[in-house]
């Protein structure tokens, strides 16, 4: 497959702006809890939330995680040989994974890729979630390979740290 028809998406967690009333995350997280202890679809006020959050204007200084997923995102995508590329958020933030998904097969992709920047097993999002949201986007989309990069090799991530500690080590001995 060439290279104009293959995806990826790098999904992070996402982060609330500095600046969101927090009276507003305690409602969205109450009616999240309430929903996922009843095993009901979303309320049409938890979603309002949701998008109220997703949607909140941001910059470095009141979101710095999605500055740096964005910092991350710009250093992959020139080693993905052409791929296209784009960036999702669990929560807070927009894109869903659901709306990159989409995005990316209207403007062609076949092959779409996901991965996700939490390493560890365990996680509700990670290895859960995701793979669910997947499962459904595939029943949509059946003409579009979709391929989800997790779990991680714990041993190569292992590596990494190590290799990241070592250059702590070795610029600041003792």
């Amino acid at each position: 497959m060439s290279d104009s028809t293959r995806g990826v998406i790098l999904v992070g967690h996402g982060g609330i702006p500095k600046d969101y009333p927090g009276d507003l995350v305690t409602k969205l997280k109450r009616l999240e809890a309430q929903r996922r202890a009843a095993g009901v679809p979303m309320s049409h006020e938890e979603y309002e939330l949701d998008q109220k959050i997703r949607q909140w204007p941001r910059t470095p200084e009141t979101d710095p995680y999605q500055a740096g997923l964005e910092l991350l995102a710009a250093r992959l995508k020139p080693l993905l040989n052409g791929a296209r590329f784009s960036t999702a958020y669990n929560e807070f933030c927009t894109p869903t994974l659901g709306e990159a998904i989409e995005q990316q097969i209207t403007d062609g992709a076949k092959e779409i890729t996901v991965i996700s920047t939490m390493f560890t097993p365990g996680g509700s999002h990670s290895e859960y979630e995701i793979p669910e949201e997947m499962a459904e986007l595939r029943q949509k989309y059946p003409g579009v390979t979709l391929t989800y990069a997790w779990p991680f090799d714990l041993n190569k991530v292992a590596e990494m740290l190590c290799e990241h500690i070592g250059q702590f080590q070795e610029n600041h001995p003792g």
